[in-house]
């Protein structure tokens, strides 16, 4: 993850328009086609909405064509509805994309990510930090 893969102040009116803007950001930093990541993602979602509770999200799909992990953080402006878990919106997304066929890796750091959103402060320092390299060093400090 780099400072550019934090987002603030995203806006979206449904869920399906905000994995839209997600995929459209990672496919400019990635290289790879905007709709083969919208197409994982939506793949994803059709199993289970991936809104884990208290407003968070974590989309994640394998992708084709990615030789290396790839995360985004998101701020939402206003919480959209994400069929999550617990029923309430979310407003702070982390997408997770990686390559194909690495399952341990891919699992590890879904894992990694939760725990990182789980946390009080951490998941408090991106609610409400002014700008996008503090919320970065908050993220990459607990990832250490």
């Amino acid at each position: 993850m780099k400072p550019d893969d934090v987002l603030l102040g995203v806006s979206a009116s449904s869920k399906d328009k905000l994995l839209q803007l997600l995929s459209e950001h990672a496919g400019a930093a990635l290289a790879v086609s905007e709709e083969t990541i919208l197409t994982a993602l939506r793949s994803r979602e059709s199993l289970g909405s991936t809104g884990i509770g208290a407003g968070i999200a974590i989309p994640h799909a394998p992708v084709d064509g990615l030789v290396a992990p790839f995360v985004l953080l998101a701020r939402l402006a206003k919480p959209v509805e994400f069929e999550a878990i617990d029923e309430e919106p979310v407003d702070v997304v982390c997408l997770i994309l990686t390559p194909p066929g690495e399952q341990n890796r891919y699992l590890k750091l879904l894992s990694s990510v939760t725990r990182q959103l789980r946390s009080a402060d951490t998941l408090g320092t991106i609610r409400q930090a002014a700008d996008r390299e503090r919320v970065y060093r908050t993220f990459a400090e607990v990832e250490g």
